[in-house]
């Protein structure tokens, strides 16, 4: 089942530690903790989440709070690889359309990010997709996405199975984080308090982050 917020955030589901030691969650010595979660063929996470968490490690990882990232594949199964995110944190490179949006700053900087990430980073755990999709998984994806389901028209609720069932069945791999959080794309950040309970979700940059991780802070 996807955690719900309020809820005991659970450890993420990690393939392998690529940069830092292997660590997780309930290991963050009661900080609160932010997960910034990418793709590495996503453009829009290296020029806004990925910086934004950047900047949120360094001026905070003194003052309790830690900051974990988590690399994921929803698609573009072929370049969302931990053979890529491990090409990436060891020499910069990009690929994909990353790559594109690096290349067209010039040749000072060409398709090489142009700052280091700071913080531990894993991959996901993707599990290789086969046979039909539970309800029960279905139920959890619609319920997180649309929380009156139960109340809505039996004709509504079929064309959501239908279309829910189509879009796993066109997916290679599950991974296994980003549904346990229910996410919506990426960048996403997940914010888990000093308690370690799951307190927020945001999926894009909305300029909020800070502002919220100031408010565990102050309690």
């Amino acid at each position: 089942m996807s955690v719900q917020i309020g809820q005991k955030a659970p450890n993420l589901k990690v393939s392998k530690w690529v940069q830092g030691m292997d660590t997780n969650l309930d290991k963050q010595n009661d900080n609160v903790v932010v997960v910034e979660v990418f793709q590495v063929n996503c453009p829009g996470c290296f020029m806004y989440g990925i910086p934004e968490s950047i900047e949120i490690h360094n001026k905070y990882k003194s003052e309790g709070v830690s900051v974990l990232g988590m690399a994921t594949a929803f698609e573009d199964f072929d370049k969302n690889t931990l053979e890529n995110l491990q090409l990436l944190l060891e020499t910069g490179e990009t690929i994909g359309e990353t790559k594109k949006m690096y290349s067209q700053y010039g040749k000072s900087q060409g398709d090489k990010i142009p700052f280091k990430i700071p913080y531990p980073v894993a991959m996901d755990s993707l599990i290789k997709q086969s046979g039909e999709v539970s309800k029960e998984k279905m139920d959890s994806l619609i319920k997180n996405q649309i929380p009156n389901f139960d109340e809505q028209s039996e004709d509504y609720k079929k064309q959501i199975y239908g279309r829910v069932k189509d879009y796993f069945s066109s997916k290679e791999f599950s991974a296994e984080t980003f549904e346990m959080y229910s996410l919506q794309g990426t960048p996403s950040s997940i914010l888990v308090d000093r308690k370690g309970i799951l307190r927020d979700i945001s999926f894009g940059q909305n300029g909020l982050l800070e502002s919220k991780i100031q408010t565990l802070l102050n309690e």
